[in-house]
């Protein structure tokens, strides 16, 4: 791991720009990415993002979308060309992703995606589905704390669904998740990597309709 000040969860990466580009080939989706260094998994997509896209089910509910730790935006703008008439906002603290994301989305001419700082996001916000391949190496208080604002602004139909490495504590992390009250289940495990399915606490938001496209 880098140095402090360059890892890919720092807000203003040190590294040297270096720009490059992704090919994010799936099923359905097919998308050519811009990339840089100082961001997560800058020179290939990641393992376990691609078992995340892979493998998690779709929103089963119609409202915005949370792709949380977002990088350079393959889990947001995958989502965002599956499900073109849902808002999808691309959040992260490293402000060199965040320019990625907004570059990548024009050229992909996905404009239902919103690429922004945490802070920025709406106070009133809640959301339908969240997806997330979160920065295990953050270290283990910032993650929970992380966890804990992201996943209560869920709706109470909302769901969330997060790629973890079985070595790096993906049984620990179910286990913890479930002791803050958010119902956890291991839907798949895949190359060593766990898809846990996560709800919102109980009374944790509002009820709206089921997803259609």
């Amino acid at each position: 791991m880098a140095e402090q000040g360059q890892h890919y969860f720092s807000a203003v990466p040190r590294a040297a720009s270096a720009g490059d580009t992704v090919h994010l080939r799936l099923p359905d989706v097919e998308l050519d990415l811009r990339t840089d260094t100082g961001v997560f998994s800058h020179a290939r997509l990641d393992p376990g993002t691609r078992i995340l896209l892979e493998h998690a089910p779709p929103p089963a509910v119609r409202g915005d979308i949370l792709d949380l730790g977002c990088g350079y935006g393959p889990i947001a703008l995958t989502l965002a060309t599956r499900r073109k008439r849902l808002p999808v906002w691309a959040v992260d603290v490293n402000e060199r992703a965040l320019g990625l994301v907004r570059a990548n989305a024009a050229a992909a001419g996905l404009g239902n995606v919103t690429a922004c700082l945490p802070d920025e996001v709406p106070a009133d916000i809640r959301f339908g589905t969240i997806y997330s391949n979160p920065p295990i190496r953050v270290g283990k208080a910032a993650l929970h704390a992380m966890l804990r604002h992201w996943l209560s602004l869920l709706r109470d139909d909302g769901t969330a669904y997060l790629v973890v490495q079985k070595h790096l504590g993906s049984d620990s992390l179910a286990k913890w998740l479930a002791g803050q009250g958010f119902p956890t289940t291991r839907l798949t495990s895949q190359r060593g990597y766990r898809i846990l399915e996560v709800l919102a606490a109980p009374d944790s938001g509002t009820k709206h309709q089921t997803a259609t496209e």
